[in-house]
C-alpha cells in the first residue's frame, strides 16, 4: 500500500512540476520573443529531456562503457526517442479527443511539426545505420554529424521563430502572480524549481514501481526495458496534455517531436562515440518501429498538410507490436 501511495504521490508531483514547467517556459518564450515552434521544439523539448538523458550518461561513465554500463545506455537511449513517438503520440491523441470530442484537426504550425519529423526520421536511420558500420572511427563520424544536424535545425527554428513571436495574454506566472511582466531571473528560478520537482516525481515514480512490478511478478528486465522508460517521459507526456487541454497545439507537438530530434542526434551521438554501439534484435525492432511510428504523422502532412488526433493514435499500434516482441523474447 505504500508504494501505491508513493506512486500516487509521485504522479502528482510530476503533475504539479509540468504544470509549473509549461507557465514558466510560455513566459521565457515571451522574453526572448520566440515563437511557439522555438518554445516548444527547443525550450520545452530540451528542458524536459535533460533528466532522461542523464540516465544514459550515468550508466556509461558510472558502471563502464565496455560493460553492463553500455548495454543500459544504449538500451535508454533507443527507448526514449521509441517512447515519444509511440505512447507519446498515443496519449496526446488520445488527449485531443478526450478535450474536444472530435477528431478535428490539431490547430498547428504545420511548417515546425513537419520539419521536427523530417530531422528525426533523417537523423535516426543514420544513427541505426551507424551500427552495421566496421570502424568505430566511421562511427565516430556519423556521431559528429548528428551533432552539425541538431545544430542546424537550431539555427532553422530560430529563423524562423522571429517572424511568428506572437505570443497571446499568458497567465500570470506562479512566482510573480501580480505581476503583468515577470523578471527573467524569477521566470528561470521557475523553470528549474519545476525541473527539479519532476526529477524527484520521476525518481519517485520508479522507486515505487519496482515493487509493485516485482509483486505482481513483472520480470526485471521487462521493468527496466518498458516501465521505467515510461516513467522518465512522464515530463513530456503530462506538458502536452497540458498544452491540449488549452488548445496550443504546436506546443504540444513541438514539445514531443523536438525532444525526438535533441534525443536521436545530441543524445545519440554520445551513446556512438563512447559506446560499441551495437544494437542487438530488440533494439533494432525498438528502432524501426519508432521510425514507422514517426513516419504516419510526417506523411499525413505531407499528403493532407494537417494531422488529426486519431493519426497520432496508430503510435499505440507500433507500442502493442513492440510489447509483443518484447513477451515473444521473454518467451523464447
Amino acid at each position: 500500500m505504500s508504494d501505491i501511495a508513493m506512486l500516487v504521490v509521485s504522479l502528482g508531483v510530476i503533475l504539479i512540476g509540468a504544470e509549473a514547467f509549461t507557465n514558466g517556459i510560455e513566459w521565457l518564450g515571451k522574453r526572448l520573443k520566440l515563437g511557439d515552434g522555438a518554445v516548444g521544439s527547443i525550450l520545452a523539448a530540451v528542458g524536459t529531456a535533460l533528466p532522461e538523458t542523464m540516465i544514459p550518461i550515468i550508466a556509461i561513465f558510472g558502471i563502464g562503457k565496455e560493460t553492463q554500463g553500455a548495454e543500459i545506455g544504449i538500451g535508454a537511449i533507443l527507448g526514449a526517442p521509441f517512447m515519444l513517438a509511440t505512447l507519446a503520440f498515443f496519449i496526446t491523441g488520445l488527449a485531443a479527443l478526450f478535450f474536444r470530442r472530435n477528431n478535428r484537426p490539431l490547430f498547428l504550425d504545420t511548417k515546425v511539426v513537419h520539419r521536427d519529423l523530417k530531422f528525426f526520421l533523417i537523423v535516426y536511420t543514420m544513427a541505426i545505420f551507424a551500427s552495421f558500420l566496421p570502424t568505430q572511427e566511421l562511427k565516430n563520424g556519423v556521431a559528429w554529424a548528428l551533432v552539425a544536424a541538431y545544430a542546424l535545425y537550431v539555427i532553422l527554428i530560430l529563423r524562423d521563430s522571429k517572424d511568428s513571436c506572437q505570443h497571446e495574454k499568458l497567465p500570470p506566472l506562479y512566482l510573480a502572480r501580480q505581476s503583468h511582466e515577470p523578471s527573467l531571473v524569477k521566470i528561470i528560478g521557475q523553470i528549474t524549481i519545476a525541473l527539479i520537482a519532476i526529477v524527484v516525481g520521476a525518481n519517485l515514480f520508479v522507486s515505487a514501481v519496482q515493487p509493485i512490478a516485482i509483486a505482481f511478478g513483472i520480470p526485471v528486465f521487462v521493468l527496466s526495458l518498458i516501465i521505467t522508460p515510461i516513467a522518465t517521459e512522464l515530463p513530456e507526456k503530462f506538458n502536452s496534455v497540458i498544452w491540449i487541454s488549452r488548445g496550443k497545439d504546436t506546443l504540444a507537438m513541438g514539445n514531443l517531436t523536438g525532444a525526438m530530434v535533441f534525443q536521436s542526434s545530441i543524445i545519440t551521438a554520445i551513446g556512438i562515440a563512447l559506446t560499441p554501439w551495437e544494437l542487438d534484435t530488440l533494439a533494432l525492432t525498438s528502432a524501426v518501429l519508432a521510425l514507422g511510428a514517426a513516419l504516419i504523422p510526417y506523411m499525413s502532412l505531407r499528403r493532407t498538410g494537417e494531422i488529426r488526433p486519431t493519426t497520432l493514435l496508430i503510435g499505440g499500434v507500433f507500442y502493442f507490436l513492440f510489447m509483443v516482441t518484447v513477451y515473444r523474447t521473454l518467451i523464447l
